[in-house]
């Protein structure tokens, strides 16, 4: 009975990238449109420079692998430090200033992601979670209370250990698991204006991509390196039940542009 079909609440999911969260100006402007964002809403952050500037103070060495980062137990430390408290309490600070009552949280707290350590295979990432399940329900009920959740890039896997975790896969899964209640629009926020045609033309911009298109453009080349697995969380994101996926500048979350990822 279509005519009594109940119409899902708009709900929209913002990943954020460490570079905008982490420097004043770039800060304050994605706070201010975050907050100026209609109906429900999630943060998600990340914060690696901030990680990699403290771990050197510390005396302690960051080892990338293909730009990911290798969590060796001290390191481990210093992530969780500074994800889930430094960066995520000054963004949970700064949209309380904005009258957004945001919450911060990691996958440990409430049990609201857990994960598996990702296995060994060419590289031992060491403290380093794949996520297995986010209590969608669970966040449901907080954001329809009127608390926005401000998301870190952590999560634990039940046994006591907390784990480095992706920031786009914590926003894939986080907007997956609340498309069952809400009208999701996840939207992935990084330097560019969208996915581009012409790495060296910002104005390049492709408007939309459909999952035949994306394969063809990886084929030619125009889509290459860390940008495919950020468009196979998209489609996987809209298999599952997202409503929309945008990629954009961060100062443009409230704007039409970027690239929308369709069926």
């Amino acid at each position: 009975m279509t005519g009594n079909k109940k119409v899902r609440e708009k709900l929209t999911v913002i990943k954020v990238g460490g570079k905008i969260v982490e420097e004043e100006a770039t800060l304050c402007k994605l706070l201010d449109d975050f907050a100026a964002i209609d109906g429900y809403k999630v943060l998600v952050h990340g914060g690696g420079r901030s990680a990699t500037k403290l771990a050197a103070q510390l005396g302690i060495e960051s080892k990338m692998v293909n730009g990911r980062r290798i969590t060796d137990a001290e390191t481990l430390k210093v992530v969780t430090m500074v994800y889930g408290g430094l960066v995520n309490k000054n963004i949970v600070a700064g949209l309380q200033a904005r009258g957004v009552n945001a919450l911060g949280l990691t996958g440990a707290d409430m049990n609201v992601i857990r994960s598996v350590k990702r296995p060994v295979k060419e590289v031992d990432y060491g403290f380093v979670g794949d996520v297995k399940q986010v209590d969608g329900a669970f966040l449901g009920e907080l954001i329809h209370k009127g608390v926005v959740p401000v998301m870190a890039p952590l999560t634990h896997d039940g046994n006591g250990n907390m784990l480095n975790t992706n920031a786009d896969t914590i926003a894939g899964e986080t907007a997956k698991a609340l498309a069952e209640q809400f009208d999701v629009t996840l939207v992935y926020c990084f330097e560019k204006k969208g996915v581009l045609r012409d790495e060296n033309d910002d104005d390049s911009v492709i408007p939309q991509i459909t999952p035949d298109e994306f394969r063809q453009y990886v084929a030619d080349g125009v889509i290459q390196g860390g940008m495919i697995p950020k468009l196979e969380n998209s489609f996987e994101a809209i298999n599952a039940g997202v409503s929309e996926v945008v990629i954009t500048l961060a100062s443009a979350i409230n704007a039409t542009g970027g690239t929308r990822i369709k069926k």
